[in-house]
């Protein structure tokens, strides 16, 4: 990607996806920074979500996501965000607030995204069973082996990455545009970034995170069903970068064959000498 400048004290923007996440956000937002700026997007929770955020994070701001789905969610948080880096985090309690740091370092030292794995060193989850880890990991080499990339941990949602990135993500318009879900607006997204964040040449950065246990409630996330969708994931984007290359391609191309005919006429023996 282009260089850009980027600013050495940047401004941070944590984005809560959330539905019916009431119990665990009284817990979970108390542990996030104080100079953050904190964007809960809820699911049209029919608990208490939002007045639990009204008491204990005041100065936080509550959306509502415009369809259904996580990757939605977070769609209509990144577009809300003001700040020059923006944290993906998880409301059940998983992830923890005091990594946050780590995730800003890795960007500081250069990298364009910050990617959480449970699997290097230093990582590790309370919460993972051994099927979904297992699936996890045959997902990860798939990637690997398709995008060229070197992802210890593929299904985690635990990521940061500067605002400047997210032409790149090129994610579903978050605008209400009527109640269908589109592709990108389920749990496949986190793995549609990390494939276009890939298929983008951006840097990446892994960071060692601890996933701890979701505190009250059951998860919205269904293994099998959900592990199938990223494999639909991972070959749409497969065939999407393919075809983004060979258009880059022939951009440059034509550029060549500009440049070419833009040169200004050469004596033939010229042209001899120089072959």
């Amino acid at each position: 990607m282009t260089t850009r400048l980027r600013s050495a004290h940047p401004r941070v923007s944590v984005v809560v996806p959330a539905r019916n996440e009431a119990r665990n956000l009284q817990h979970v937002l108390p542990t996030l920074p104080s100079d953050t700026e904190i964007i809960v997007v809820d699911g049209h929770s029919t608990d208490e979500s939002e007045q639990v955020v009204r008491r204990f994070r005041p100065d936080a701001r509550f959306l509502q996501q415009s369809r259904r789905g996580k990757g939605n969610a977070l769609a209509v948080g990144f577009a809300a965000a003001s700040g020059d880096i923006i944290v993906m985090f998880d409301a059940d309690g998983s992830a923890d607030a005091a990594e946050i740091d780590r995730f800003v370092d890795a960007l500081l030292d250069g990298a364009d995204f910050a990617k959480g794995s449970r699997v290097m060193p230093g990582g590790s989850s309370a919460d993972i069973t051994f099927h979904r880890d297992l699936g996890n990991r045959a997902l990860t080499l798939l990637t690997n082996i398709g995008f060229r990339t070197g992802y210890s941990d593929l299904c985690y949602g635990y990521n940061a990455f500067w605002s400047d990135v997210l032409p790149y993500l090129d994610l579903p318009d978050p605008q209400p545009g009527g109640s269908q879900m589109l592709w990108g607006d389920g749990f496949e997204i986190e793995t549609m970034i990390n494939c276009r964040v890939a298929a983008a040449g951006l840097k990446v950065a892994e960071v060692p995170s601890v996933e701890l246990e979701r505190k009250f409630g059951q998860s919205n996330l269904h293994a099998v069903k959900d592990g199938l969708r990223v494999l639909k994931t991972i070959r749409r984007e497969w065939v999407r970068a393919r075809g983004v290359e060979k258009v880059d391609e022939a951009v440059r191309s034509v550029n060549r064959q500009e440049r070419i005919h833009s040169l200004p006429s050469r004596p033939t023996r010229w042209l001899e000498e120089a072959s």
